[in-house]
């Protein structure tokens, strides 16, 4: 089961730009449990932060190091509705949820909704690089300060600027109850952080497979 891609609804074909730059944030936990892989105090120091934008989406990605995502420790998180977000929520909590995608798989049998408005991975490729370990949000929420207008064009500083704090639960939707999507409380992590950096054009991005 491909997790990752299935989480974040990431299966984007984009003619935009995978786009890196420099920020400041923090990743952390003082207890995160990923099984057979990690039960303790977690930090991950990013220095790399990106951004894709795709239609009236935004993909975000706060990472250790610069190399693949697939060999990388990194917190991935996709917007949904951005410019109404822009418009309308600035400031205020906005909450976090499975992809329908990921919750179809989890329990099938359930109703899964709308995509929510914010989706949330942390993976642990590089820390857990044998087990494929990823971590979704279960509940929680991202508060944007400021967010980037999804122009990759977009010349004014200030709509170039994201700006974020985050407290979530996550967990490995694996250790879900058969049939629900509800993980026991000791398989459950609380992760807090912030991220900040203003938008940077690049190269053309690959398209996910």
């Amino acid at each position: 089961m491909r997790w990752r891609a299935l989480g974040l609804g990431l299966a984007i074909s984009t003619s935009a730009c995978a786009v890196l730059g420099e920020g400041d944030g923090q990743v952390h936990s003082d207890a995160l449990y990923a099984a057979d892989c990690w039960n303790g105090p977690f930090e991950l120091a990013p220095d790399f932060f990106g951004a894709v934008p795709f239609r009236e989406t935004l993909h975000i990605r706060i990472q250790r190091g610069s190399d693949l995502q697939e060999v990388s420790d990194g917190l991935e998180v996709l917007v949904n509705e951005l410019g109404s977000l822009r418009a309308n929520e600035l400031g205020k909590p906005i909450e976090v949820g499975l992809a329908p995608q990921l919750f179809k798989e989890i329990a099938p049998g359930l109703a899964d909704g709308p995509a929510p408005r914010i989706s949330v991975a942390l993976n642990l490729q590089n820390s857990c690089h044998s087990q494929n370990v990823a971590l979704f949000g279960l509940r929680g929420s991202v508060t944007f300060a400021a967010l980037f207008s999804g122009d990759p064009n977009e010349s004014v500083g200030s709509e170039k600027l994201t700006d974020a704090t985050f407290d979530i639960l996550v967990a490995d939707p694996r250790d879900a109850i058969p049939g629900t999507v509800d993980v026991p409380a000791e398989k459950t992590s609380r992760v807090t952080g912030r991220f900040k950096f203003h938008f940077q054009r690049g190269q053309p991005g690959q398209p996910f497979p």
